[in-house]
């Protein structure tokens, strides 16, 4: 575990993004288990079925891009890397980190323009850079998903952003929350990797060669046989 995944910010992400993405798990096999034994056992189907599971899925790749940053999961190219002396390789990746955050940093602002509408919450003004708020930009705190039920626990929602008009469907503004959410979680992994990139607690932003280690042990064991 990196030095920064210690602090309290650190460990409260990490049981955050843990438990999201158990539950989702468990909620999208249940639900798929559901479906299936209702169709094959009884002719009938849950008509919101596939569009839960199709929400928990995004929920699910959107929370994994952030968490394989933490655990050195995702691939990269270092060919180019590997030839430069440790050093000036540090540096290339503190770059590669402040890139990433940059980047990060980006999605996050264009996650919430796209998000804050649904939630009858005004987008950022500036193309790269939040320069405030927008003015008169007409919510979509209406707009509902396909066929997913409203649920009880969301009903102050209606007061709150949609005037008091009831919500027969969920809306939408819940399952793209993950959109702002996820794209904060990411900048925030960048920006824990680069400062441990800077401590030396980690050589790298990209996947470790444990694969092709563990290639090479497989190889050298069939050798030995």
């Amino acid at each position: 575990m990196s030095g920064s995944s210690r602090s309290g910010l650190g460990r409260a992400v990490n049981a955050f993004e843990e438990t999201a993405i158990a539950v989702i798990l468990g909620l999208m096999t249940l639900v798929t288990f559901a479906n299936v034994v209702l169709r094959y056992g009884f002719n009938e189907t849950l008509i919101w079925g596939l569009e839960v599971t199709l929400i928990l899925f995004a929920w699910l790749v959107i929370f994994g891009v952030s968490y394989c940053v933490k655990i050195t999961a995702h691939l990269g190219v270092d060919a180019l890397i590997n030839v430069v002396p440790s050093r000036p390789r540090r540096m290339l990746a503190v770059l590669s980190g402040l890139i990433c955050c940059a980047y990060a940093f980006l999605m996050l602002k264009g996650a919430w323009d796209y998000w804050a509408p649904f939630a009858a919450l005004q987008p950022t003004e500036g193309r790269w850079f939040p320069l405030g708020f927008a003015e008169g930009v007409r919510d979509r705190a209406f707009y509902v998903t396909d066929q997913v039920p409203m649920l009880g626990i969301f009903r102050w929602l209606e007061p709150t952003i949609n005037y008091g008009e009831s919500y027969e469907k969920l809306p939408r503004v819940i399952p793209y929350a993950i959109l702002p959410v996820g794209a904060a979680l990411l900048l925030f992994r960048f920006v824990q990797a680069t400062v441990d990139v800077v401590r030396g607690r980690r050589e790298s932003l990209i996947v470790s060669h444990e694969a092709e280690d563990a290639v090479a042990d497989a190889a050298r064991a069939n050798r030995e046989e």
